[in-house]
């Protein structure tokens, strides 16, 4: 008994001829060259941050005179995320940082004395702007513990004055 005649077998053989004539040829494989050198190291250009732009810190000769420069310098670093003017019945929210330095006037440490009862990221944002203020100058001469506090002041902008300006 035989499975299959010789009459389906040319049908099938014809339909796969006709399909094999539609479909697109398939490219070969590309051939691989022995040793590729590695691509060039892509150069990143970091962006001027506005801190770099700050000039240098003087030199002070008291914790006033620092604290003064501190707040100076970080509405100088953070020129949008500040205001100088007078300051409004009604605050945003009021943080307040301790702010520990090295000798050499880089931020060693910085704690959260008064957290905003309401918005809360303007914690995170003063923390952020005493980071792009510093070093705040040398304060190897002056007594230890090497820290101050600021009182940040944000409006519902979110723009804050350093308290120390506003005396």
């Amino acid at each position: 008994m035989r499975c299959i005649d010789s009459r389906s077998t040319s049908h099938v053989l014809a339909g796969l001829a006709l399909l094999s004539a539609c479909s697109s040829p398939v490219p070969p494989a590309p051939s691989l060259p022995v040793a590729t050198p590695a691509p060039p190291a892509r150069q990143v250009t970091p962006l001027p941050s506005v801190a770099g732009a700050l000039p240098a810190p003087g030199s002070v000769r008291s914790w006033d005179e620092l604290r003064l420069q501190a707040a100076r310098r970080m509405v100088a670093a953070n020129p949008n995320g500040t205001y100088v003017g007078t300051v409004p019945d009604v605050l945003l929210a009021i943080p307040v940082l301790e702010i520990e330095l090295n000798a050499d006037g880089s931020i060693r440490r910085i704690e959260v004395l008064r957290p905003p009862t309401q918005a809360r990221d303007t914690m995170q944002l003063a923390i952020d702007a005493v980071r792009r203020a510093a070093p705040f100058g040398n304060v190897s001469r002056l007594p230890k513990p090497w820290k101050f506090a600021e009182t940040f002041l944000f409006k519902d902008d979110r723009k804050f004055k350093p308290r120390t300006l506003d005396n």
